[in-house]
């Protein structure tokens, strides 16, 4: 069991629409720039987000992507679930014939272990971790890092 590579990237990339919420609409290659995510994956996610009304789009000059909804309204259960994401611990993805046509014996246990860690990433928001302090470090750093590679490719002009 685990989130693919698909669902971390849903969440890190809503996760930098919610640190930059106040700034309005953010470009995906700003997001590529300072996520570390291939513009081609960000545009096939946002796709399926902006289907499940957790983004909006502007186009044209100063357009890019938004938050649909305040930081603090959207669960990081419904970025994984937007993307067709289910952390599912079972061996049987939740058919229960994990062992021939009949349950395992342990298929109770997986099965719980799913439910948890849905209820836990339904606990918490965007909002929550944008306030993290951690989280708020690391965004200073990407910043700072995004800033440097933009005045380094002015300068190269």
């Amino acid at each position: 069991m685990r989130l693919t590579t698909k669902g971390r990237y849903a969440v890190t990339a809503m996760l930098d629409l919610a640190i930059h919420y106040e700034k309005g609409a953010v470009t995906l290659s700003d997001i590529a720039g300072r996520q570390g995510i291939s513009l081609s994956y960000l545009e096939q996610l946002f796709a399926r987000l902006r289907r499940k009304g957790l983004v909006k789009s502007t186009r044209g000059p100063g357009g890019g992507y938004r938050l649909a909804t305040e930081p603090e309204n959207i669960h990081v259960a419904e970025i994984v679930s937007a993307i067709n994401e289910n952390v599912d611990a079972t061996r049987c993805g939740g058919e229960k014939n994990c062992s021939k046509d009949d349950r395992c014996l342990t298929h109770y246990l997986w099965e719980d272990l799913s439910t948890r860690i849905h209820d836990f990433l339904n606990q918490i928001t965007l909002g929550d971790l944008v306030n993290q302090p951690n989280v708020q470090e690391v965004a200073c750093r990407q910043e700072k890092k995004s800033q440097m590679a933009s005045l380094s490719s002015i300068g190269t002009r």
